[in-house]
């Protein structure tokens, strides 16, 4: 998000610098499964997730792009009601979402479970390569002449004159105005601007199989939210769902719940059988933020008129592109496509 940000400023005549705490890219964008589903996106935020599904589509293999289309799979009554549910206000929204029959199903994927109630489909579905997008946005940098700095540790913010200092151990960047687009850090870096955020974080597994015989071409969802299942063109599957595991963003990377994880694959291998002997080669944890509303931060920080915050966005892979350039339109004063989410509203509780 904060490169997209960064690159739409360039193209407005502005000259951005990006600082990251690690590598470009190597936070959440670089450890999620790479999903792009429009199925798994919530309702209000549909506008923003097929644009951002057009971004992705026009990377195309430089962040190893597929369109494989995707189904998402009820297995009893309940499931069934939810998935026509959810799915008939996405399809409402705009996602070109439909109802597949059993028959159909079977014929595209033959090797999923055949106790599936109900099933839903969007041909827009897809994944990218998650450990590819680093590399594609540093390149970009570099084509438009965009600074930036990695391993820049931040330890303050200070007002200055006409701007800002921000410092590290052994270094200093002036800045006139300021974009912390930081996912689950922004509650820690905001907080250095003296504004609390109500930003919390989910420490979601990812698992990744041994090479295995072509068993889905598809991109693989549950009713419930709880499963993606990938197979990549090498054989390896990729399997997430959102699963939890431990820590904190402040202590570094999270740890492995292994009764989470034994959960998540439980669930893959109910749907997928032909797993059930696969051996998982590595699992590992991503921070993903969120507020109590679940809808991003996206526009000025409380009290502040060259502050600017970007994160906490629910499908953040699919979405962060788009609403990147929103962003970097917002702090140019342009017009923006569409609408931003103001970090300064209301937070009532919501459930999901």
């Amino acid at each position: 998000m904060g490169c997209a940000s960064a690159l739409q400023m360039a193209e407005g005549g502005m000259k951005p610098i990006v600082l990251d705490q690690g590598d470009i890219g190597q936070g959440a964008s670089g450890v999620n499964a790479g999903t792009l589903s429009l199925q798994i996106k919530r309702v209000k935020l549909m506008p923003y997730a097929i644009r951002g599904h057009q971004e992705w589509e026009s990377m195309g293999d430089d962040v190893g792009f597929k369109k494989t289309g995707g189904y998402t799979l009820a297995f009893t009554d309940h499931e069934a009601e939810l998935l026509h549910e959810r799915m008939s206000l996405k399809a409402e929204a705009g996602a070109p979402i439909e109802f597949v029959s059993n028959s159909v199903l079977r014929e595209a994927e033959p090797n999923l479970a055949d106790r599936v109630v109900a099933a839903s489909y969007c041909a827009e579905d897809g994944y990218a390569n998650s450990s590819l997008t680093g590399q594609f946005y540093r390149a970009r940098l570099k084509q438009q002449g965009v600074q930036y700095r990695e391993n820049f540790k931040l330890l303050s913010v200070e007002a200055c004159n006409d701007g800002y200092v921000i410092r590290s151990a052994n270094t200093a960047v002036k800045a006139k105005k300021l974009l912390f687009s930081a996912g689950a850090w922004l509650k820690s870096l905001s907080a250095l601007m003296g504004v609390e955020l109500p930003v919390r974080a989910r420490i979601n597994t990812v698992s990744i199989t041994e090479r295995l015989p072509m068993l889905t071409r598809s991109v693989i969802g549950h009713a419930t939210g709880l499963l993606t299942l990938k197979q990549k063109a090498n054989g390896t599957l990729l399997i997430g769902g959102g699963w939890q595991g431990h820590g904190t963003p402040e202590q570094g990377r999270g740890q492995i719940d292994t009764d989470s994880l034994r959960s998540n694959l439980a669930l893959a291998r109910h749907v997928l059988p032909a797993i059930k002997d696969a051996r998982i080669l590595r699992s590992w944890t991503g921070f993903e933020a969120n507020v109590p509303d679940f809808y991003p931060l996206a526009g000025k920080l409380p009290g502040y008129e060259d502050v600017f915050v970007l994160g906490c966005v629910r499908g953040g892979y699919t979405i962060g592109p788009y609403i990147g350039k929103l962003m970097g339109d917002y702090i140019l004063e342009r017009t923006t496509e569409l609408p931003l989410f103001d970090p300064g509203r209301d937070f009532p509780e919501a459930v999901t």
